[in-house]
C-alpha cells in the first residue's frame, strides 16, 4: 500500500483496514523517505515500510517477510529511526494518529470542513485537533504550522 492516495492517506486507509481485519499483513511502499511516515505507518498497523528508492530485491525480501507475518524496514529507514530514538523524541511523536492525519491535510491546503468530511468528523472536532496540533508543536500561526510540518517532512505537494 502507498501512503499517497487521493483523499485520506494510505495511513488512514491502513488504520481503517486494520479495524476491519486485524490480521491483515500490510507493507507500506512509499516515496516518502522521512521516518515520520514510516513511524506513522507502523503505528497504524503496517508490518513493514520500504521506500520506492529501495532496490527491487529489497522490495521482494520485504514482501516475503511481511507475508510470513514478520516485520521489515528498509535499512535507511531503520537506521534513521534508531538515530532519532537515541537523539530523543521528535515533536511528531507527540501527535496522535488522527492529529497527524489532520496536519497532513491542513498542509495540503484542505479546509476544516473538507477535512471533517474526508475523515468522518465534525468540523468542531477537526478545529480541536488543529488547536491541539499547534499546542504540541509549539506554534501560533498558520505559517509557523506549515514551517513545523515541513521540518517533520510534510510538504504541501506530498500526498
Amino acid at each position: 500500500m502507498d501512503i499517497s492516495l487521493p483523499g485520506a492517506s494510505g495511513i488512514e486507509a491502513l488504520r481503517r483496514m486494520r479495524v476491519r481485519n486485524p490480521e491483515a499483513r500490510v507493507l507500506m511502499f512509499s516515496m516518502h523517505e522521512d521516518v515520520v511516515f514510516a513511524r506513522r505507518a507502523l503505528q497504524a498497523g503496517a508490518l513493514g515500510y520500504v521506500t520506492k528508492a529501495s532496490a527491487p530485491d529489497v522490495l521482494v525480501e520485504a514482501v516475503l517477510k511481511v507475508a510470513r507475518g514478520q516485520s521489515y524496514l528498509s535499512n535507511t529507514v531503520a537506521q534513521q529511526m534508531a538515530v532519532d530514538s537515541i537523539a530523543g523524541t521528535d515533536p511528531a511523536s507527540t501527535l496522535s494518529a488522527r492529529e497527524f492525519e489532520v496536519l497532513r491535510l491542513l498542509v495540503r491546503g484542505a479546509a476544516l470542513k473538507d477535512i471533517a468530511r474526508q475523515l468522518g468528523l465534525t468540523q468542531k472536532t477537526v478545529a480541536n485537533h488543529q488547536s491541539s496540533i499547534r499546542h504540541k508543536l509549539g506554534v501560533d500561526s498558520a505559517v509557523q504550522l506549515l514551517q513545523a510540518a515541513a521540518r517533520l517532512g510534510l510538504e504541501a505537494d506530498q500526498g
